[in-house]
């Protein structure tokens, strides 16, 4: 059996495992990856050498600083504050929620982001007393359209900006626009969808409005310290092109810092990190890895150029749609890894010009918006629903699905309309 067919079955093996749930995903990924070293599809340098340290470091980083903030009460003043601003109305509360997770995302990146609000959703669905799990897929959702607004949004994001030689502004002048129009249209959905599951009895309505916000700051100093460290990591994303420095620098910078501030045991620090999703994504790398070095991945893009006939239009759609279903298979990360040299030889193949092609903005949408398809789709998604899991709310497969499925249908149908009328009119 060639390597090709026995990276393809362990590939959907892994697959099936974290679908069907009868593993915990961790463990699936893991056995997935160590069958890609144990049947020689990889060796093991190959495989470690696969395992992408920014996003690895990034998560950590940003999990110390996060876990640090919720020790200071902040989330909770937050959380009382959107409360009380929407009059203890859950559905205005989630909507209130979703928009400032996603413009969050657009300048601190949607796994900051979700890192920072998981815990917020949690505690206001907790006064509220109901259920949170719309809460946290409004969250994942919104934070995924959000991070799609610009270059350091979004993982994939900065792949596609690196190799296309594109801006900061190129991200906003493209894709900001079409970014606002979905996530408008997620907000409408989630009006419709969820107003009547979330009602909160006027007791627990009363409680909130006469919450103290005040009161739930525990820790003043140590809130002041990392709400300076965290403007200096933000400042850090914005400025990480010219100072030469990836993201997972800024944010492990942000980590020391913060953990000698505010005096905290580096074991402390440690102990709170997600590491249940550090290693789902370490045994999801090497299993994709094992894929693209088999040329499993490859054949989609020999497939574009085949079925596109050379015509803008149908590359275009070609790489918008897969991309959109794919990368929450493989993962949005991975995927754009593996498909930007794709993308350039179809660029190459059809004439268009290395930064102005419309291709880069399908690329971009597909994985940004696709990712919200499967609880897998992207590193907020595994972050969100193992933050749920621990807090004894669990997210199957098919539930996220259930929401995710339509947001993304009405998302890439949105976008092939927006790249029609942008770029190919």
């Amino acid at each position: 059996m060639n390597d090709l067919a026995v990276a393809s079955l362990i590939f959907s093996f892994t697959y099936l495992l974290i679908i069907s749930e009868r593993v915990h995903k961790t463990a699936a990924a893991l056995i997935g990856g160590v069958a890609m070293i144990a049947f020689r599809v990889l060796d093991q340098d190959e495989a470690f050498a696969a395992i992408d340290l920014n996003v690895i470091f990034l998560l950590v980083g940003m999990m110390i600083i996060a876990n640090t903030l919720g020790k200071t009460g902040a989330f909770q003043w937050l959380a009382i504050r959107s409360a009380k601003a929407a009059r203890g109305s859950p559905i205005l509360v989630l909507i209130l929620l979703a928009a400032i997770a996603a413009a969050a995302s657009a300048f601190l990146d949607n796994v900051t982001t979700v890192v920072l609000l998981a815990p917020l959703s949690l505690f206001v669905a907790e006064v509220l007393q109901i259920n949170p799990v719309p809460f946290l897929v409004s969250l994942v959702m919104s934070a995924n359209i959000g991070g799609t607004a610009t270059l350091i949004g979004d993982p994939p994001n900065i792949l596609i900006g690196s190799a296309a030689d594109l801006a900061f502004l190129d991200f906003v002048v493209h894709l900001a626009p079409i970014a606002g129009l979905v996530l408008l249209t997620y907000l409408t959905a989630a009006f419709i969808l969820f107003r009547r599951q979330l009602r909160a009895s006027p007791q627990a309505v009363a409680r909130v409005m006469q919450l103290d916000e005040s009161e739930a700051i525990t820790d003043r100093p140590l809130l002041e310290k990392s709400l300076a460290v965290l403007a200096l990591v933000v400042a850090g994303f914005l400025l990480h092109g010219p100072l030469d420095l990836e993201p997972a620098t800024v944010a492990l910078a942000g980590a020391a810092a913060i953990i000698i501030v505010g005096r905290q045991h580096p074991h402390d620090a440690l102990r709170e990190v997600e590491w249940t999703t550090i290693f789902f994504f370490i045994g999801l790398f090497v299993v994709v890895k094992g894929a693209e070095e088999a040329e499993l991945l490859q054949h989609l893009g020999n497939g574009i150029i085949e079925a596109s006939g050379g015509h803008e239009w149908a590359a275009a759609m070609l790489t918008l749609w897969p991309a959109g279903v794919m990368s929450s298979v493989v993962n949005q990360i991975p995927y754009s890894a593996a498909m930007i040299p794709v993308v350039e030889q179809v660029n190459a193949e059809l004439g268009l010009g290395t930064s102005s092609s419309p291709l880069w903005w399908a690329l971009a949408m597909g994985v940004g918006f696709g990712a919200n398809l499967t609880p897998v789709g992207a590193a907020a998604n595994v972050l969100v629903l193992n933050t749920a899991e621990r807090a004894g709310y669990r997210i199957s497969f098919l539930e996220f699905l259930k929401y995710g499925g339509l947001m993304t249908l009405a998302s890439l149908v949105l976008a092939t309309v927006y790249l029609w009328l942008r770029y190919l009119l």
